[in-house]
């Protein structure tokens, strides 16, 4: 029997292994395609389930990081057995909170689980754990060498916050989560309070795993909420070592200033707004514009243009292949349906927010800015020069929706002017033939310099899970640009370097030991490799 036929919804907490519904505190999810709200009430977690999660979770610390990197990989491998188990049940709930299609759904949960295996891939590599010895020279004049050895260790109990866009991928047991889970540290989710059903199903399977795995009491919580409160408690707690978020610029600054102001300050690792410039140039615009213009209108639109990379502004000089790309551009976004946006609140800022933008002066709207009935998004583009663009700091903020600016430049100095007056950005995009890039090197200069990924002749949506990716940027696109929140490197967000020295063999981390017994590569006396001492 699989869990999707035992697990009940209540709208109670996981604080830990344990439901609990103490709070007074009521609410319901919202079905944005039927536009009515689902029926299970969910119980904000109260002061006492935020102390307890975090209490369990601070237990459990010294437990469980002293797992084996097998013991946590099995783990979070078993982890992503249960949420298979889960089956339909999944599926359905996901679209009843999103309004999101079922192939939607099926890629997201794929992407969950291919990250979660990776996580346990990771943890049993054992690189991210930078293993570095310098053995002693007891003779060494004037001062002897000690022995020095260093290697990375989890920072303790992190707090992850739920994302509105992607309620798999970057949520309950989305990249956060697998990655503090392989770092060793114990996990709180603050669940987002748009989808608390799926986070609830998604709690049951992490619960379930690690009942089954034997790990610790308090390695995972899920806490429900209805506003703000139950996050900015969690960030204020003592126990807390790190954050994770995903979402808006406003909500992940506020989250940074209130960590910073505690009594011992901790990261926050959020990933925040981004509008990913992209800078065509003009012969791939003249041997490419109709085939380009239906790539792009599919990027700006696609999901319903609520991706963090979602193509927010185009960058080209004003001439006659621009002009036609345009009209292309026009006549792909028009033809795009109206798509259901994932709640009336996110529907209602996108609208508020691209009308801060059209009706400012000199904009000029490409094609028709309606607004739509009930929840859907109406795809739209507008455009601007690039002289009127650097005169108003509000063309650069973030539109969470299908819309996109268009800035038209005279030459590639306003192109190169209008990059350099950007903010940091999750991505940047130059499309353009081999032939031409060579006179654009000055634009991908300063292109990369405000940037975490730099795309050659695609789209930005769409973020690959691996080792080489970078998902983040200079503020605000993230608040620490040295760190991804995708890929086999974010596990680094939850550890820190820890030295031993003059320490018996025998009492050192098996990492650390001279036997090498793990068989792992090591920089040994600034050599690599996995030989014994």
């Amino acid at each position: 029997m699989t869990i999707a036929n035992t697990v009940k919804i209540t709208g109670e907490n996981y604080i830990g292994f344990q439901k609990s519904s103490n709070g007074t505190i009521t609410f319901k999810t919202h079905n944005p395609a039927t536009k009515v709200d689902n029926t299970t009430i969910f119980y904000e977690a109260c002061d006492q389930e935020i102390e307890d999660a975090l209490s369990l979770a601070q237990k459990a610390f010294p437990f469980y990081k002293e797992t084996s990197a097998k013991q946590r990989a099995n783990f979070l491998r078993t982890i992503a057995e249960e949420i298979e188990n889960l089956g339909e049940t999944l599926i359905n709930m996901y679209c009843n909170e999103t309004g999101l299609s079922k192939n939607r759904a099926h890629g997201e949960k794929a992407r969950t689980l291919l990250q979660l295996r990776l996580f346990a891939d990771v943890v049993e590599e054992y690189s991210w754990i930078e293993a570095c010895i310098e053995t002693s020279i007891p003779e060494r004049k004037p001062i002897p060498k000690p022995d020095i050895r260093k290697m990375n260790i989890p920072i303790g109990p992190v707090v992850v916050f739920g994302a509105s866009n992607f309620p798999l991928a970057y949520s309950t047991a989305g990249g956060d989560t697998a990655s503090a889970l392989a770092a060793g540290c114990p996990v709180i989710v603050k669940s987002h309070p748009m989808h608390s059903g799926t986070g609830t199903l998604i709690a049951s399977a992490i619960v379930t795993a690690a009942k089954k795995t034997n790990m610790p009491n308090g390695v995972f919580s899920n806490l429900n909420s209805k506003g703000i409160a139950v996050g900015q408690k969690l960030v204020q707690h003592p126990a807390t070592c790190g954050v994770g978020f995903t979402g808006s610029i406003t909500g992940g600054r506020a989250l940074l200033d209130i960590a910073a102001k505690r009594d011992i300050p901790i990261p926050v690792f959020a990933e925040m707004g981004s509008i990913n410039p992209v800078v065509l140039l003009p012969e791939a615009l003249k041997t490419r514009g109709e085939e380009l213009a239906v790539s792009f209108a599919n990027s700006i639109t696609t999901g319903s243009g609520q991706f963090c990379t979602k193509p927010g502004l185009l960058l080209a000089i004003d001439d006659a292949a621009l002009q036609l790309f345009l009209k292309k551009l026009k006549r792909e976004i028009i033809a795009v349906e109206p798509s259901c946006m994932l709640h009336p609140k996110i529907k209602g800022a996108f609208e508020k927010n691209r009308e801060k933008i059209v009706e400012q002066k000199h904009v000029s709207s490409i094609t028709a800015t309606n607004h739509c009935d009930d929840n859907y998004g109406q795809p739209s583009i507008a455009s601007i020069t690039a002289t009127n663009f650097l005169k108003n700091q509000r063309f650069q903020e973030e539109v969470f929706g299908p819309f996109s600016l268009v800035v038209i430049c005279k030459d590639k100095n306003q192109i190169a002017a209008v990059l350099q007056s950007l903010q940091g950005q999750l991505t940047g995009t130059i499309i353009g033939n081999n032939s031409e890039i060579k006179e654009y090197k000055n634009i991908i200069t300063v292109l990369s310099s405000i940037v975490g990924r730099l795309i050659f002749n695609g789209v930005p949506t769409g973020v690959e899970v691996c080792n080489a990716m970078v998902h983040g940027g200079p503020y605000p696109a993230s608040t620490d640009s040295r760190f991804t929140a995708v890929g086999a490197n974010s596990i680094k967000r939850w550890v820190r370097p820890f030295s031993f020295q003059n320490w018996p063999d025998s009492l050192l981390p098996v990492a650390l030991q001279n036997e090498n017994t793990l068989k792992i590569k090591r920089l040994v006396n600034n050599q690599f490799t996995n030989s014994k001492i």
